[in-house]
């Protein structure tokens, strides 16, 4: 099936065009903005600027202090407290980069979200899991990234691979896993898939969403296999009472085509037609027991899934970020996104600024230095925008027909 990288426009309907909201949310009530000092002042503005700055340092001490305290708390004795601790943390690593700050304190912390975890319940053991997430994010791709991740490996499957385990601590807590995620979210599992919605349904829901995102970074043996037969168990879920996880299958079925487009394969299924049918209807249904937001969203993403199932053309988004975009130009590149974008929430903009690990995986190269006083004062024309993303978009597209060329097994 050809595949088309052509960009489409979409309308002020679609539920996915959209980009990330700027402002942030109540992370910045844990820390305080930092902005550089101006340079070839007089000795009046010099005095000036040093009182600001020592001010800020003080703010800047202040804000480690409460995270500090933070910290400590996550070891009291109160579970209420603990859970502030957690949601106090949640908030300051998603809405600010903190590597150096966490970095000699790294041994610590995961200490104390093992524990958290080990002897916490339901909504403690889901905001550890959380924290640890983003704990992951700010520790980076390096060494101590790795060691940090592996070290709570253990704990975080059998958290949730425990049955008696609450859903919301065992969603929290996903982890690289096929497996384990294959056995939650397979209709075997569920039970009658079309049946009213449980207090499991998140869980499944977030199942899906990582056993899906997994597949965007698995080798392509292991791809293969899963095109032999494995995926044949999403078509089933199509058919769910929750509008969440009939989107996230539909998703899921257009990653899997693109994938084997990717890998040159014919992906066979004896009942395309049929799947193609089901697609079409939850493109255009009208029943009035569902929410007209729900039926909205579902008919836009269900006409973008069947388009790329039918024609192999991906809807092009663009996501904006300070003086920077990035294309969303395949359903890899879109799960990627979303699932950071559920994890960071408007914190999603600051960390594709500035954290490395995220533009190493979006492949927008090291985060931009620009001046603080400059930022403020001068305006980029249109124009010049306009050239600096078509340069960086021309350089991304040729990178990412390198890697899917040469494709290497990483796991």
């Amino acid at each position: 099936m050809p595949r088309s990288r052509r960009a489409a426009r979409r309308g002020p309907g679609s539920a996915r065009a959209r980009s990330p909201a700027s402002e942030e949310e109540a992370g910045s009530e844990v820390l305080s903005h930092c902005s550089s000092a101006s340079e070839g002042t007089s000795p009046a503005e010099e005095g000036a600027a040093g009182n600001e700055a020592a001010g800020e340092q003080g703010q800047e001490e202040e804000a480690e202090d409460r995270l500090k305290e933070h910290m400590d708390n996550l070891l009291d004795k109160s579970t209420k407290m603990r859970q502030t601790a957690l949601q106090s943390l949640r908030l300051a690593f998603s809405s600010r980069i903190l590597s150096e700050f966490l970095l000699e304190r790294r041994l610590m912390l995961t200490d104390s979200l093992e524990k958290c975890l080990k002897k916490g319940k339901g909504e403690e053991q889901a905001l550890a899991g959380t924290v640890l997430t983003l704990l992951c994010l700010q520790m980076g791709s390096g060494p101590e990234g790795e060691e940090l991740f592996h070290s709570l490996k253990p704990l975080l499957i059998s958290v949730l691979t425990d049955s008696t385990a609450s859903p919301g601590a065992r969603q929290s807590d996903l982890i690289l896993c096929l497996s384990c995620l294959e056995g939650i979210f397979s209709p075997a599992s569920m039970g009658d898939v079309a049946s009213g919605t449980t207090q499991h349904g998140p869980l499944h829901c977030s199942a899906l969403q990582s056993w899906s995102l997994l597949l965007t970074i698995c080798p392509p043996s292991h791809i293969k296999s899963i095109l032999d037969n494995r995926w044949l168990k999403l078509p089933p879920l199509l058919s769910s009472s929750s509008v969440t996880l009939r989107i996230l299958a539909g998703e899921t079925i257009a990653l899997i085509f693109e994938l084997a487009q990717d890998l040159e394969e014919d992906l066979y299924y004896q009942d395309t037609e049929f799947l193609c049918a089901q697609l079409k209807i939850l493109a255009t249904e009208s029943n009035k027991y569902r929410a007209k937001t729900d039926r909205r969203k579902q008919h836009s993403i269900f006409r973008d899934i069947l388009h790329f199932i039918e024609n192999g053309e991906y809807q092009e988004e663009t996501v904006r970020f300070g003086l920077e975009c990035m294309y969303l130009d395949s359903w890899a590149r879109q799960r990627t996104y979303q699932v950071f974008k559920e994890v960071l929430g408007s914190g999603i903009c600051h960390h594709l600024q500035n954290n490395d690990l995220l533009r190493e995986i979006f492949g927008l190269g090291p985060p931009l230095v620009l001046d603080a006083a400059t930022l403020k004062t001068s305006k980029v024309s249109r124009f010049e925008k306009h050239l600096y993303n078509s340069a960086a978009f021309k350089a991304r597209t040729k990178a990412r027909s390198r890697v899917r060329d040469k494709r290497a097994d990483i796991l």
